[in-house]
């Protein structure tokens, strides 16, 4: 394999940082793209491997399985600088989102933009969901895990890592009982030279990480907005499996109901910002950090909700890299294991019923102001109530699903037509008003 330079390698990196719109689904095509296809970097068979493992992990799959690349190619600084830019892009614009939202998102024409925004996130999600689904869901296990665990998680509300490991467990166990029916191929023609500093770099992350929160605890206090932002979003990164669309049923909902950081349609509209910029879509976390730093009522405000959404920066994404650092070394050594490799592919396909479920879930709280919950023969269903269905954002979100499924529009027209929709039907009832 013909050396890469590290230069080269960084001007890639910031190109799909820049480029990485379109949730992970698009964001993993794009790296595809250009990673196997355009550059040659990595072979199928390698870049699925380092897939699966991501999946497995908590946290953004796609910010990972760049992160994981970096380090294959360039040890750990290949890592960093690959995780970081994936992220800085994004994270930015998002800064800049979340002030323009508090400073100007009582006016009508902010309030049009998200209204719009919100319908043509529904039909990414669902976008993102068949996209995964064909990738992952081959021959006749990998459909019925998924189903099982979209029906596991949204019906029974089951603890997310259940799901995931028993997943993980029937794929091994099938591997390894009916082995000829694999079709799991391994390719070993790819050394990986693991540096020296790799292990160093793991324990750096994690005394970054607990250093942190026992600075925060220590200095602010357990009732301190910035504490709880530390420890609710170092918890997620620590019980929130599947990558991006799992954190965020998570953080929807212990944001909105537990926390009362924001309301449902802000979560939405917190979406509909990760949505039109680059990056993973996990970046909708930093500007939940914002509004419940802004809400806390510290002065001056917007300075205590900039700090509050780099600190849920900070404790979401360092995370992701000391999963790499400690994990991608092992995994290397085991892919050579097809049974292994069976069990990461059983997970992926569960995380196809993750999907599902937040897609629901989203549909349900964005299309519907009024819920209940069905808690009969064990089950724990949200049920919305039909009469209180948000028709225009209905019908925004009917054109929407034409303009993705039939019309094959692209993701940053598909957000401006949106956009425009819901901006005229703002500025067309404030008339009418």
């Amino acid at each position: 394999m013909t050396p890469i330079s590290f230069r080269e390698a960084t001007a890639v990196w910031w190109r799909i940082g820049l480029l990485s719109f379109g949730g992970p689904a698009g964001q993993i095509a794009l790296m595809h793209r250009i990673l196997v296809e355009e550059k040659g970097w990595l072979d199928e068979a390698r870049f699925l491997h380092a897939l699966n493992y991501c999946m497995l992990l908590p946290g953004p799959e796609a910010q990972q399985l760049a992160t994981y690349v970096g380090w294959l190619l360039h040890g750990v600084k290949g890592g960093v600088v690959a995780g970081v830019l994936f992220i800085l892009p994004g994270a930015a614009a998002i800064l800049i989102l979340s002030w323009l939202y508090v400073l100007l998102g009582d006016l009508t024409l902010v309030e049009g933009l998200f209204f719009g925004l919100k319908a043509a996130v529904l039909a990414i999600v669902a976008q993102a969901l068949l996209r995964i689904a064909g990738r992952a869901l081959q021959g006749t296990l990998k459909p019925l895990l998924a189903i099982a665990a979209f029906v596991a998680l949204f019906a029974f509300n089951l603890p997310f890592p259940l799901v995931v490991i028993s997943a993980g467990l029937i794929g091994y166990l099938s591997a390894r009982l009916f082995p000829g029916r694999q079709n799991t191929t391994v390719e070993l023609d790819l050394d990986v030279t693991v540096r020296p500093g790799t292990r160093s770099a793991a324990l750096t992350c994690l005394l970054l990480w607990i250093g942190t929160l026992t600075v925060l605890h220590a200095v602010l206090g357990d009732e301190s907005v910035f504490t709880q932002i530390g420890s609710f979003f170092s918890k997620m990164a620590l019980i929130t499996f599947g990558g991006a669309y799992a954190v965020l049923s998570y953080v929807a909902q212990q944001g909105v109901e537990h926390y009362a950081w924001l309301q449902p349609g802000e979560m939405l509209d917190g979406l509909a910002m990760a949505e039109t910029t680059p990056g993973p879509l996990i970046l909708v976390t930093q500007f939940v950090g914002f509004l419940a730093a802004l809400r806390d009522g510290l002065q001056p405000s917007l300075l205590a909700a900039t700090v509050g959404a780099m600190l849920t920066l900070w404790v979401t994404f360092l995370p992701c890299f000391l999963w790499i650092f400690a994990g991608a070394p092992y995994v290397e050594k085991l892919r050579g294991n097809r049974a292994l490799s069976a069990a990461l592919a059983a997970i992926t396909a569960a995380v196809v019923g993750v999907i599902a479920n937040l897609a629901l879930w989203f549909a349900l709280n964005a299309l519907f102001a009024e819920h209940w919950r069905l808690t009969d023969f064990g089950l724990d269903l949200l049920t919305p109530r039909l009469a209180s269905v948000n028709l225009p954002l209905l019908s925004i979100s009917m054109i929407a699903f034409v303009l993705v499924f039939v019309a094959r529009m692209r993701m940053l027209p598909l957000l401006g037509t949106c956009a425009a929709i819901g901006i005229g039907w703002r500025l067309l009832t404030a008339s009418a008003g």
